[in-house]
């Protein structure tokens, strides 16, 4: 990861950087004494993760992480206060240490930091024009995963449900389960496979995806509330 120390104390980042060099996941690829310069940094260079103060002169670190709009580097706050942390978990920050930060806590905040990029991989690897191969009677045709809607098991075939049409293929829902990216797929009851991102709206212990009802099984529900982002 890609690391940006940014405090105005420079005994804090003499710190920080030798925190980093023991780490040998983390480049630091530079160090800021205030915001307004992290941020021409963060907007101009790939930035993964910033080790940032609170506290400074001119904008604090919670209004530099607001500022960054689309940019969304991973959040580690280091400050010798303990006042600010609700207001920073708020951002969804990996990690909030106070000042003095010893090795072993901060080696436990980068191991959620790592957790955190490793997610955020996940996610972009797999492309909008991303698709499968199967088999619809006689023939091989491809079909984009952005197209599938759901699948539900029926007997010793699958359909793969689409806006306007559905394919049955011959194979378990297991099988398909293991084809389908995990980071936009996700089995809601030992019959469907919802994509995440197609779901318009939820009630009780259903979802409707296209106008149709999707039974959520409540062995399932918890991961299914992990992966929403309700405000």
């Amino acid at each position: 990861m890609n690391c940006l120390i940014i405090d105005d104390n420079i005994i804090a980042r003499t710190t920080m950087k030798q925190l980093v060099r023991q780490d040998k996941s983390l480049t630091l690829v530079g160090e800021c004494e205030d915001a307004m310069a992290a941020y021409q940094k963060i907007m101009s260079d790939p930035v993964d993760l910033l080790l940032l103060d609170i506290e400074m002169t001119g904008m604090n670190g919670i209004e530099l992480v607001k500022s960054l709009g689309s940019k969304n580097p991973i959040i580690i706050f280091t400050t010798s206060k303990k006042d600010y942390a609700a207001e920073a978990f708020e951002l969804n920050v990996a990690d909030y240490i106070t000042k003095p930060v010893t090795t072993v806590r901060f080696l436990q905040a980068i191991e959620k930091a790592r957790e955190i990029f490793k997610s955020k991989k996940q996610e972009v690897k797999v492309e909008e024009d991303a698709f499968i191969f199967i088999r619809d009677s006689n023939i091989v045709r491809r079909l984009r995963l952005d197209e599938i809607l759901f699948a539900e098991a029926m007997g010793d075939y699958v359909k793969l449900y689409t806006t306007d049409k559905f394919y049955s293929v011959h194979s378990s829902l297991k099988e398909v389960e293991s084809k389908l990216p995990d980071n936009k797929f996700l089995r809601v009851h030992r019959s469907f496979i919802i994509q995440v991102g197609k779901i318009d709206t939820i009630e009780g212990g259903t979802l409707i995806i296209n106008k149709k009802m999707v039974p959520v099984a409540d062995t399932y529900r918890a991961a299914l509330n992990q992966r929403l982002k309700i405000l």
